[in-house]
């Protein structure tokens, strides 16, 4: 179903420039051969479904972001990892965000004619979700303008990431307050994310608003702050996630095709290691969520992760690789968001001085590596050794993302975003065998699509100009650290 529609929508885009024009708009739009109306619950299903596979799979995650990140090594066909891109993935990545996207438009509108004000917040979250995860992977996109061919824009205009998350935020708003004072519709059979269970989605709703708000905390006080005092000073009305069991993860079916992405790879390949920066972090200390994240090395039973982006791969048994519970379920998950994440913001957020409704910030802490360590499995004994010990809250930012990073091991993408915001770790570092020379940092970002820049050239020109090596150049909006090219 997903390649189809992938290979649908590049016909469909490519017709309409050919065309010029939008007067047999809904003529080009139909296909004979799919259902011309299907129901909101069942394009929900689908847009559960696929997102997973671009927030999880080997081209959209463990190959890029989980090693931009610091957290995952490839041990055999490093490319990636030394930052040689596959253009037809950039491209893949690209228009999987808009077709997915275009879906998701989808259900709003059929949640406003049939006024289901849940299905309606539902998918205002999922858009925001969406376009969050692409402009932190390629900063300035199409956003005011995107998907509107039916008006006749087929050449969208960029929007800066500076007024994107600003709006990114105020739609986030409009869905927990719908929640708040609208809530009322089913969501049906395709809520295959928290089965139709609306309390869990608006929890959702606020902890995504909490995330925007710290990403852009150090850029957009103002704005952070006051988003931050709004939800916690008012939990009643704006919940955020209470404990692990309010987690957003999607749990795949485990039958072929529907089997989690990290599986489906290791069933067919072997290219990933866990990082030689994951692995000494949680070495040092002594940190009891190392066996659940890696499994140590066939050669001698020691915990050994491998450099990121090295010269050459190495002997295969040598090196730890990925923990069973993360990479050998069919049946496993890919996390949309972690509780743990949040109890992290609210740490953050306490302090720099911002209003968290009274939670200090080691009570935030506390909450966040316990929610971290028992969601791995951890025992709660083991869990107090590690908070009186090399886990005990420091009152220091860099302990909190140092936390806050290896929680998000298997969110490559939250875990790239965090280092490039804070430089933490600061023991991660720029691959060995780069093939661009005279950077001291990972990437900043993705390149953007060919295809973008021949088709809409005259609008993503601009943008791409400020692109340096393909991955380095104009920071994004929110990445304060200095010194770093």
């Amino acid at each position: 179903m997903k390649k189809y529609i992938t290979k649908f929508g590049l016909l469909f885009l490519t017709i309409l420039f050919l065309a010029g024009c939008t007067d047999s708009f809904e003529e080009i739009n139909t296909d004979p051969d799919r259902a011309k109306d299907a129901p909101a619950t069942n394009v929900l299903a689908f847009v559960l479904t696929n997102w997973p596979d671009n927030l999880n799979d080997v081209w959209a995650d463990m190959n890029e972001p989980s090693t931009y990140g610091g957290h995952l090594a490839k041990i055999q066909y490093i490319d990636e990892a030394r930052y040689l891109f596959r253009p037809g993935i950039v491209e893949a990545k690209w228009y999987d965000v808009y077709l997915t996207l275009n879906n998701v438009n989808e259900i709003m509108a059929k949640a406003e004619t049939d006024d289901n004000q849940n299905l309606l917040a539902v998918a205002k979250i999922l858009r925001v979700f969406i376009f969050q995860t692409a402009t932190d992977t390629w900063r300035d996109i199409p956003y005011t303008d995107a998907l509107k061919m039916k008006e006749g824009t087929l050449l969208p205009k960029y929007d800066k990431q500076e007024d994107i998350y600003p709006a990114l935020l105020s739609e986030l708003k409009e869905a927990a307050d719908i929640f708040a004072d609208n809530s009322r519709g089913s969501l049906g059979e395709g809520d295959i994310l928290f089965e139709g269970d609306t309390e869990k989605w608006q929890k959702f709703a606020n902890s995504l608003r909490l995330r925007l708000a710290m990403r852009i905390s150090s850029v957009d006080q103002n704005l952070a702050s006051s988003t931050v005092s709004e939800i916690l000073g008012d939990p009643g009305r704006y919940p955020v996630m209470e404990g692990n069991s309010d987690n957003a993860f999607f749990w795949w079916p485990g039958s072929d095709p529907y089997e989690e992405p990290w599986y489906t790879d290791y069933k067919g390949r072997d290219d990933h290691a866990v990082s030689d920066v994951l692995v000494n972090v949680l070495i040092e200390l002594d940190d009891p969520r190392l066996p659940v994240y890696a499994v140590p090395a066939e050669s001698d039973g020691a915990y050994r992760g491998f450099t990121i982006g090295a010269a050459a791969q190495p002997n295969l048994t040598t090196v730890s690789r990925i923990g069973a519970r993360f990479r050998l379920d069919p049946a496993g998950f890919t996390p949309y968001m972690r509780y743990a994440e949040v109890m992290f913001h609210v740490a953050e957020a306490a302090l720099k001085g911002f209003n968290t409704g009274g939670i200090t910030a080691e009570a935030a802490y506390n909450e966040a590596v316990e929610a971290s360590l028992a969601e791995n499995g951890v025992a709660a004994s083991d869990i107090a050794t590690y908070l009186a010990g090399n886990g005990r809250f420091d009152g220091t930012l860099e302990q909190v993302y140092l936390q806050e990073w290896i929680a998000l091991f298997k969110q490559g993408m939250e875990a790239w975003s965090l280092y490039r915001r804070t430089g933490i770790p600061e023991t991660h570092y720029v691959a060995p065998a780069s093939v661009y020379p005279g950077h001291n940092s990972p990437p900043f970002r993705y390149p953007y699509p060919q295809n973008e820049l021949t088709l809409n050239g005259a609008n993503s020109k601009p943008f791409d100009d400020e692109v340096v090596d393909a991955f380095w150049g104009k920071k994004m909006w929110w990445d304060t650290r200095s010194g770093v090219n």
